[in-house]
C-alpha cells in the first residue's frame, strides 16, 4: 500500500497505544485542509487475558486499515513510567498495532506524548482536555467525547500531518527543505 505521489490527498491514522482502551483517528488531508474521517476507541478490558487483548488490537487495527486505507500511520510512543509491567504490555500493544500496518506496507512513524501535545496546542504539557479543546477547532468536532484515547489518537494523527508538511521534518512533504534543494540546486547552505 505504497503511497502514490500523484494523490492529491493523504489519509492518516493516529494510534494511541493502549491495553484497556485503544484510541484510533483518522483524518484525511487534501490541499493542506484537515478533514475528520472517523476517531473512536477499542473496548479491551473485557478480555480475559493480554494475548486476547493483542489479538483484538491487531484485529481491530487491521480492519481500520481495510476499511480506510491509509498512506501512513502515526503512533503515540511509550513513555517512561515507574510500573515497568504497564510499560511492557503498552509496548506489546504498541508493536501489535505496528504490525497490522507493517503487514499491509503502511509506513509507520511514531511521536512522543509531549511532541504530540506541542503539535496540536503548542504546549507540550497541555492537558488531555486542552488538546481535545484544540481539535474540536483543528478538525470541527462537535463535541469531546468521554474517552480522551479517540482524541489523543486524533491528535497524533493531527501532529503526523503537522510534522510532514513542516520544512524541517525531513518526511518528504512538499514543502521539505530536501526538496526545496533539489528544486534549487543554485541555493546552497
Amino acid at each position: 500500500m505504497k503511497q502514490d505521489k500523484t494523490k492529491s490527498e493523504t489519509i492518516i491514522l493516529g494510534i494511541d497505544p493502549g491495553t484497556t482502551l485503544m484510541g484510533y483517528g483518522i483524518i484525511k488531508v487534501k490541499n493542506n485542509t484537515i478533514e475528520l474521517v472517523s476517531f473512536g476507541v477499542i473496548h479491551l478490558h473485557k478480555l480475559a487475558n493480554h494475548a486476547l487483548k493483542l489479538k483484538r488490537i491487531f484485529e481491530r487495527v487491521s480492519q481500520l486499515i481495510e476499511e480506510h486505507n491509509p498512506d501512513e500511520m502515526a503512533l503515540e510512543a511509550p513513555f517512561f513510567g515507574k510500573n515497568v509491567q504497564s510499560m511492557l504490555k503498552l509496548g506489546r500493544a504498541q508493536g501489535v498495532a505496528m504490525s497490522a500496518g507493517l503487514v499491509r506496507e503502511v509506513p509507520i512513524f511514531e511521536y512522543s506524548p509531549k511532541r504530540i501535545k506541542q503539535a496540536v496546542t503548542g504546549s507540550g504539557s497541555a492537558s488531555k482536555e486542552q488538546v481535545a479543546q484544540m481539535l474540536k477547532t483543528v478538525v470541527k468536532l462537535k463535541e469531546i467525547p468521554k474517552e480522551f484515547d479517540s482524541t489523543d489518537a486524533l491528535a497524533v494523527a493531527v501532529c503526523h500531518h503537522f510534522q510532514r508538511s513542516s520544512p524541517l521534518s525531513g518526511l518528504g512533504g512538499k514543502s521539505s527543505w530536501k526538496n526545496f534543494l533539489k528544486e534549487n540546486p543554485d541555493r546552497k547552505v
